[in-house]
């Protein structure tokens, strides 16, 4: 299984790849298969080093929330 964690677009550079922001770690990611166009400010679903969906900022909040729960209680 894999799992891929929703993170905030920090920058875009010129090469289409985006910093992204996951819980306060950043990590670069290629924008090339995002399934809509995205800017800065929005949440994408990353994994493998690919931005691969768009995600709206509740759901975004949410799924960053259980995480942390996960974290928090060692449930990993």
């Amino acid at each position: 299984m894999c799992i891929g964690f929703p993170g905030i677009i920090i920058s875009i550079d010129e090469d289409n790849y985006a910093i992204i922001d996951i819980s306060g770690t950043r990590r670069e990611v290629c924008l090339d298969i995002v399934d809509e166009p995205v800017v800065v400010g929005d949440y994408v679903i990353s994994h493998a080093g690919y931005a691969i969906h768009k995600i709206d900022v509740e759901s975004a909040k949410e799924k960053l929330a259980a995480l942390q729960e996960l974290i928090d209680n060692e449930i990993y």
